[in-house]
């Protein structure tokens, strides 16, 4: 007996139908069955489930006589089930990797409930949408099972077969049947979860759910969508029948209620024409089933509700319209205010350039106003010592404003105190462009510390390459970084690139980088601080993968396959995932990495404020073509390119050097590859000591531990800081690393 049993309806779906099974026969878990139902498709579907069937024992093929439906499919589906568990997958859906085992894994975790619900995601035909609106609400249930009575905020939950799992002897011996008609799913889904004594929850986004742009009977109007009414009186037939769940009668009236209003607007599915008629059979259902007693919800559709209670239709449509009417108003009323606020803010700004500027002020800020971190925040510490009777304003975004230590002057964007501060300061540090709204004064001192030494592409040079320009503005970043007084650069390399990126008019300041001031000193207590809260067993290697991203690729892809690498690599390693901040939202995060994370093979640092404190905590860097690994260097422990795209990532985006021709430690191109490096310890051989020494002697000329204090010396007090030669553990190539040649026309 398999555990799951997978009953997917096909109908008209033979664009889609390949990519919904191969979903599910890819899985990790595989003791499944997967049935799947050919409900007289006129297509192609009967034959590929045919094909399936032929090629894997665990599909079966059940074709029916006539066209039952979608709730007829799956009702035949359910007599052939054998699984512990019945699941039902669209077949224009999918599931994301990892799901049937994360749905097993909860399964065990609450001890089998009678129903588990899961998360999904929304994918359109122009890319994926976010997580559904009751995430939260599934994520508050953790590993606890309840049931509706106790817990009736669960009755929100999506209304659809396919995010659920139901306990097989639970669903037969209720009987439960989808009937004939659009919104099958809500009866059956209400039916269940009141009278179920054990519900579960999966805060894991298991099911890619299709938005179709066209085929879906649900986004097609007409007056199908009356069958909602068959479907809540077939639900309510079903409570006459059962008088133990009658104190379930007021959740479900609501529930219904709201979701006949929620539907009567849609343009998508109900016609103008058939509005007045929609309306009445609302009134008609809530004169019928309204329990003796009830009140309506005191929410959104409160005024709805009332008006429903027996109004005519000229009533509500009127009264729907004076809402809009008002809400329009309050919308324009807003608009007019943020415009005149944005007009205040301007004169103030204009008022503050006529004062002189403060010799005694600088403005720091970092990654988009994300924090204080990186080159700037190591500028400002320094400053602090070294040059006190300067005043130092953070500007920070209101959500980055709590984490700022204390005694830290703080301004948000946009706000007066922040146009006072910008209009008068002399000094500013950013490692990304201020905002093309700020207008420089003479004598203001604009430093540009960057994020990194270039390895990809930059400014006029990704001229010619679409996929990196589609939302760049080169000319807009040159006109902005024509502000820049100084760059900060670590070596001849970086000197070089920066100049022939940015045809601006800076002086490129031979520093280092201020931010790996504490990587080339070393601090090992800050890193065992950090493994332990970060929860590393104590003697464990710890690997840290940071990828860049990939300019062609709309969404974050993994380039490697996280599970076989944590089971591959090793015993007593601990890998710390760390994407890059454009991908903070990606799905993959609430999906194989948290599942991995829970199993403690795992750690998800994206979130991490400061990526220095994970340098100091990791014993390997894994990256494919981040500059993260000219900061590592600075370390002197492994680093490993993970380069399985190496020639894709040249036409796309191009890179200054050759980097597997001379890279700082092992290449690889598999994921297989990368395990076997680690798991037989070649990671750390000669070879790869030999590669990082080359590498650090070529792009880490002025790394000597003080750049932070030679920035302030040399634009804070106008006094030179010389360099400390680094002694060269290894005879690499002196001089600066050999630009590629860039296409012409590029500058």
């Amino acid at each position: 007996m398999p555990r799951f049993s997978i009953i997917v309806p096909v109908y008209k779906v033979q664009g889609f139908l390949r990519e919904c099974l191969d979903s599910v026969l890819t899985q990790s878990f595989t003791d499944i069955e997967v049935i799947a139902v050919d409900d007289c498709s006129p297509d192609h579907c009967g034959a590929i489930i045919d094909e399936y069937a032929a090629a894997d024992s665990r599909v079966r093929a059940v074709h029916l006589p006539q066209n039952a439906g979608l709730g007829g499919a799956r009702n035949a589906g359910v007599t052939h089930a054998t699984g512990d568990y019945l699941l039902f997958l669209d077949s224009d859906d999918s599931y994301t990797p990892g799901a049937l085992a994360a749905i097993d894994e909860r399964l065990g975790q609450t001890a089998d409930p009678d129903v588990l619900v899961f998360d999904h995601v929304r994918t359109h035909w122009w890319g994926r949408g976010g997580r559904s609106m009751t995430a939260d609400l599934l994520a508050s249930a953790g590993t606890d099972t309840f049931d509706i009575l106790s817990s009736p905020h669960y009755l929100h939950l999506f209304l659809v077969a396919w995010n659920k799992a139901y306990r097989r002897d639970f669903f037969t011996a209720h009987g439960f049947t989808y009937k004939k008609g659009l919104y099958e799913d809500a009866p059956i889904t209400y039916e269940a979860l009141v009278s179920a004594r054990r519900v579960g929850c999966l805060d894991r986004v298991c099911v890619e759910y299709r938005q179709r742009r066209q085929g879906a009977i649900t986004r097609t109007p007409g007056r199908k969508h009356f069958d909602i009414f068959d479907q809540y009186a077939g639900l309510f037939a079903f409570l006459d029948e059962h008088p133990e769940l009658d104190a379930a009668r007021p959740l479900l009236f609501e529930r219904m209620i709201n979701h006949f209003l929620a539907t009567l607007p849609l343009t998508e599915r109900v016609l103008p024409e058939d509005r007045a008629d929609f309306y009445r059979t609302i009134v008609a259902f809530h004169r019928r089933y309204k329990p003796a007693g009830f009140s309506p919800p005191d929410d959104r559709y409160r005024l709805q509700w009332r008006l429903a209670a027996g109004s005519p239709y000229a009533v509500f449509r009127t009264v729907a319209a004076a809402h809009s009417l008002r809400a329009a108003a309050l919308r324009k009323k807003d608009k007019l205010r943020k415009q005149a606020a944005r007009k205040a803010k301007r004169t103030l700004t204009r008022v503050q350039r006529t004062r002189p500027l403060d010799p005694h002020l600088a403005v720091y800020s970092a990654f988009a106003h994300r924090g204080l971190l990186g080159d700037p925040a190591a500028v400002h510490q320094a400053a602090g010592v070294l040059a006190p009777h300067i005043r130092s304003v953070w500007v920070l975004r209101p959500d980055a404003v709590a984490q700022a230590p204390e005694g830290v002057d703080v301004v948000m964007p946009d706000t007066p105190a922040y146009h006072r501060a910008m209009s008068r300061a002399t000094y500013f540090f950013n490692n990304v462009n201020w905002a093309p709204g700020l207008v420089k004064r003479e004598g203001q001192i604009h430093v540009q510390t960057h994020r990194g030494t270039p390895l990809k592409h930059m400014g006029t040079d990704l001229i010619g390459r679409p996929a990196a320009t589609y939302h760049l503005n080169v000319r807009a970043q040159l006109w902005r970084s024509d502000r820049w007084d100084y760059s900060l650069v670590s070596g001849r390399h970086a000197e070089l690139a920066w100049d022939r990126a940015f045809p601006c008019r800076f002086t490129s300041l031979p520093t280092g980088a201020p931010r790996n001031d504490v990587l080339v000193k070393g601090d090992p207590l800050r890193g065992v601080a950090v493994r332990r809260r970060l929860g590393v067993p104590q003697g464990n290697t710890v690997i840290l993968y940071a990828p860049t991203p990939r300019d062609h690729r709309k969404w974050y892809e993994p380039r490697v396959d996280f599970e076989r690498l944590t089971r591959d690599a090793g015993l007593g390693v601990t890998l710390l995932v760390r994407l890059h901040p454009q991908y903070a939202n990606a799905a993959v995060r609430g999906l194989q990495l948290r599942d991995l994370e829970r199993r403690g093979l795992l750690v998800d640092v994206t979130d991490e404020p400061s990526v220095e404190d994970l340098m100091l905590a990791s014993d390997a860097l894994v990256t494919d073509y981040s500059s993260l690994m000219f900061d590592y260097a600075c370390l002197d422990r492994p680093i490993v390119v993970h380069a399985d795209d190496w020639e894709v990532y040249q036409v796309t985006r191009g890179t200054y050097i050759d980097l597997l021709a001379t890279p700082p430690g092992h290449v690889t191109t598999s994921t297989a590859q990368l395990a076997d490096l680690f798991a037989s310890g070649t990671w750390r051989d000669a070879r790869s000591d030999a590669l990082r020494a080359d590498f650090r002697a070529r792009f880490c000329e002025y790394e000597d531990g003080h750049a932070a204090a030679r920035v302030v010396s040399r634009v804070m007090l106008g006094q030179e800081y010389p360099l400390t030669p680094i002694p060269q553990q290894h005879a690499g190539r002196r001089g600066p690393a050999p630009l590629f040649a860039v296409p012409h026309g590029t500058r």
